[in-house]
């Protein structure tokens, strides 16, 4: 598939869009303690709900993510954790026709109630894209595309506002037969963001 050529306006609309989104992700050590996993600081991380939270660019992704999901035929998304419910929200109020259907993957079954995996009137007869924030290593992208697929669902590609080229993600993610797609690719080596023509 085929996106705007470089220097486009729809380019140049998508590399505006991913820096006001990196923009307002991006903290810093010097404005606040961060972490990593372990506790130990960290110089910056990315913080996609400060972005996906705020009114303006929540509309604005949404209906970015929507043309190109629906450019491949796609109207169903999913996601796992908190950095993906702000994309399925903004992605499911876009608009446009048919109007997308999204769920909520569980890390594990429901044990009671209607003991759902996946929440939301999201349809197995139909191919569904895994929504998440950021393509690292691609294991948490995985685990969510395996838990549908453990439920029935045809899982056919994976769209991430930011994909950190250094990681590798990219690679498990086609390795396992889908296709990815992401609003700005960033590169370590220089620490500028870029926009991406992926996919």
């Amino acid at each position: 598939m085929s996106h705007a050529a470089p220097h486009s306006p729809a380019y140049a609309e998508l590399l505006d869009l991913g820096r006001r989104l990196y923009d307002r992700a991006l903290v810093r050590r010097e404005q606040e303690l961060i972490t990593d996993p372990r506790g130990q600081p960290i110089g910056w991380l990315l913080d996609t709900r400060a972005a996906m939270l705020d009114g303006s660019l929540f509309k604005e992704v949404g209906e970015m993510m929507a043309g190109r999901l629906r450019a491949r035929g796609v109207d169903q998304v999913a996601g796992l954790g908190f950095g993906s419910f702000a994309l399925v929200g903004s992605v499911l109020s876009s608009g446009g026709q048919p109007p997308f259907r999204g769920g909520f993957i569980r890390e594990e079954r429901k044990p009671h109630g209607r003991r759902r995996l996946v929440e939301g009137p999201v349809d197995r007869s139909r191919p569904i894209v895994v929504l998440d924030d950021i393509l690292n290593s691609g294991r948490s992208a995985l685990r969510a595309a395996g838990l549908l697929r453990s439920d029935g669902f045809e899982v056919v590609g994976l769209m991430t506002l930011f994909n950190f080229t250094w990681s590798g993600g990219r690679a498990r993610i086609e390795a396992q037969g889908l296709w990815f797609d992401t609003l700005l690719d960033l590169n370590l080596r220089d620490n500028q963001p870029g926009s991406s023509d992926s996919c």
